[in-house]
């Protein structure tokens, strides 16, 4: 059976929470007695998440635009008073091309995504986080972060750029009950998955030594313990879940 994480009455978003891994980490930690908050870009989507897991509700942002960052977590702290934990899972992989066929204007918006969408979440919900000497985040990066696939530039230039945020935002809440980690996850089978070619896929398999993609209930369950209470000293890490293809 998995292990029980205690979550009672803490408040936890998860961007990109409507499919997929976002969906998988709201229903975790909504079966560990969080209160989620689903946002994410497809408003119908996430109505019908929230709709699907007991105390959910869902938040239309768009992570790319400040402001709509700024107001989803306007309108979370109305509903519940607080906000505890916070997933930055949100991102896209973009097309797989050479680095020199890449097109500037899929570049920028992988990295306004995936990299500066994690920012524009963080800067908003740390201050509340602060004022009450207690938080979790936790960013989803992925093991291209670290080693880098080739012909995928920008999405591995972007989880890197969230490896590296997390680093220095670890060091900066330290001083606070505040624990800010970032888990590298080998690929999951997800519609983000369909957005690169066949080859590709086989490629990133084929570096696996586990022999098998990752599943999005594992990668929900490390999330699960790295928000909860808890996880009290551990910040600034970086956490393996690549099947064993990095072991650093």
């Amino acid at each position: 059976m998995p292990n029980h994480i205690d979550l009672n009455h803490k408040v936890a978003i998860v961007t990109g929470g409507a499919q997929g891994i976002g969906r998988a980490i709201c229903e975790k930690l909504a079966a560990s007695g969080a209160l989620v908050a689903v946002w994410d870009v497809d408003g119908e989507l996430a109505a019908a998440t929230a709709k699907a897991i007991p105390n959910a509700r869902a938040f239309v942002m768009d992570q790319t635009d400040e402001k709509s960052v700024q107001t989803a977590t306007e309108e979370t702290l109305k509903h519940w008073q607080k906000i505890d934990i916070l997933v930055n899972n949100a991102g896209i992989a973009g097309v797989t091309l050479p680095l020199i066929q890449y097109p500037a204007e899929t570049w920028r918006q992988i990295i306004d995504i995936n990299l500066n969408g994690v920012f524009y979440c963080c800067q908003a919900v740390v201050p509340h986080m602060i004022a009450q000497n207690y938080g979790r985040i936790v960013n989803i990066a992925s093991i291209a972060g670290k080693e880098g696939n080739p012909n995928a530039a920008a999405y591995s230039a972007s989880k890197a750029g969230v490896i590296a945020l997390t680093k220095s935002l670890g060091k900066e809440l330290a001083s606070h009950d505040i624990a800010v980690n970032v888990i590298t996850p080998a690929a999951a089978k997800t519609a983000i998955l369909d957005q690169q070619g066949e080859a590709h896929v086989k490629f990133m398999l084929s570096k696996i030594p586990r022999g098998r993609f990752v599943t999005i209930e594992e990668i929900a369950a490390m999330v699960a313990w790295l928000v909860s209470q808890e996880n009290s000293f551990t910040t600034g890490a970086v956490f393996d879940l690549s099947g064993g293809r990095a072991t650093y």
